[in-house]
């Protein structure tokens, strides 16, 4: 079976995936951040779409936040978060797309005035209609800005409460170096305490302690890129042997020059080391691609193959939380997609 690029490509866009790490408000296409402000009557400060675009040139994760938190200012209406949870689904339903674990950051939205609820029953109508559409099944995680104080955080929980039924689990987001996990310690004991899920982003700018940090104090059931865990050879050891999911986005290391070029991405040696990475696309409208760009970035750079894209695919549903049953599904259909390609 070959395995040049045009054979990769093809056989990434047919293959059934989960994607576990994305932020909503990520996924805000320039176009549609125009659309929506002038629907709401907002100026923006640039002149078109493109232009927009072009300011998508960082350095670092904060320079991103700066416009990410900018651009999620034009959504205001039930409406606007159903139409930007639509879009997204419609997109990754060309990617081969079968179930989605989604971010959203409230506090983003309440900070400017915004009634919890706005955010939360349109996104939670758009993921029920994109489900009825493309049969995409879906599940949202609550995020919280380790930026701000933990009773900030506490405040959001409490916001959430009518709706926690509805969200599978929180995370925590945001600015990374400065902020370590511990600073959130109480207020993720109280979502234990609720039957929610824990994830965290930890190890993308932040030390390999933050990733243990989130393991120890936070117990989180999966980390959020985690790149710099393979800075600390104990740490790979503990993850590989807990089987710890990895959410790793190759274009959003690449964009945010977490790492300086594809070829020396970590997530091959990821997967060398035993460990349950997966590929996602994080905030894929900043970083310039979707879940399939991102499988195709590390295949074409040489970083894995065909076997390695295979696994990736089933950790996304293996690292999921999902039932036993569906991942099962998902597993055999990954299954008969090999076979097929084998033929």
């Amino acid at each position: 079976m070959t395995t040049n690029s045009g054979s990769n490509d093809i056989f990434i866009d047919r293959l059934p995936k989960a994607e576990l790490h994305l932020h909503l408000e990520g996924s805000l296409e320039p176009e549609m951040t125009f659309r929506i402000a002038e629907r709401n009557r907002l100026p923006l400060p640039y002149s078109n779409a493109e232009s927009l675009r072009s300011a998508y040139d960082f350095s670092n994760l904060q320079d991103f936040l700066d416009l990410y938190y900018q651009g999620a200012g034009v959504l205001q209406t039930e409406e606007d978060f159903f139409d930007l949870t639509q879009a997204y689904f419609a997109r990754i339903h060309l990617d081969c797309v079968r179930h989605a674990e989604v971010f959203f950051d409230p506090q983003t939205h309440t900070e400017r005035g915004l009634p919890f609820r706005i955010a939360i029953e349109g996104i939670l109508a758009g993921m029920k209609a994109a489900e009825l559409a493309y049969g995409i099944t879906s599940h949202l995680i609550m995020c919280f800005l380790r930026h701000m104080d933990e009773e900030a955080a506490f405040k959001t929980l409490k916001l959430a409460e009518p709706w926690l039924d509805k969200i599978i689990g929180v995370g925590l987001d945001s600015s990374e170096v400065g902020h370590p996990p511990e600073k959130f310690a109480r207020v993720f004991r109280a979502c234990q305490e609720r039957g929610l899920r824990k994830v965290a982003h930890a190890g993308e700018e932040g030390p390999p302690s933050y990733v243990s940090q989130a393991l120890d104090i936070l117990g989180v059931d999966r980390i959020d890129h985690g790149n710099r865990s393979m800075e600390d050879s104990k740490l790979v050891t503990r993850l590989s042997r807990s089987s710890i999911t990895l959410t790793v986005c190759p274009l959003s290391n690449l964009k945010l020059r977490v790492i300086g070029d594809m070829q020396n991405h970590p997530i091959g040696r990821m997967l060398e080391k035993g460990l349950r990475a997966t590929v996602n696309s994080d905030d894929p409208a900043y970083f310039g691609g979707y879940i399939n760009a991102n499988y195709k970035a590390i295949a074409n750079a040489g970083v894995v193959d065909r076997k390695g894209l295979l696994t990736l695919a089933r950790n996304s549903f293996l690292g999921s939380f999902l039932s036993d049953e569906m991942v099962l599904t998902h597993l055999d259909a990954i299954d008969a997609y090999e076979c097929a390609c084998e033929k």
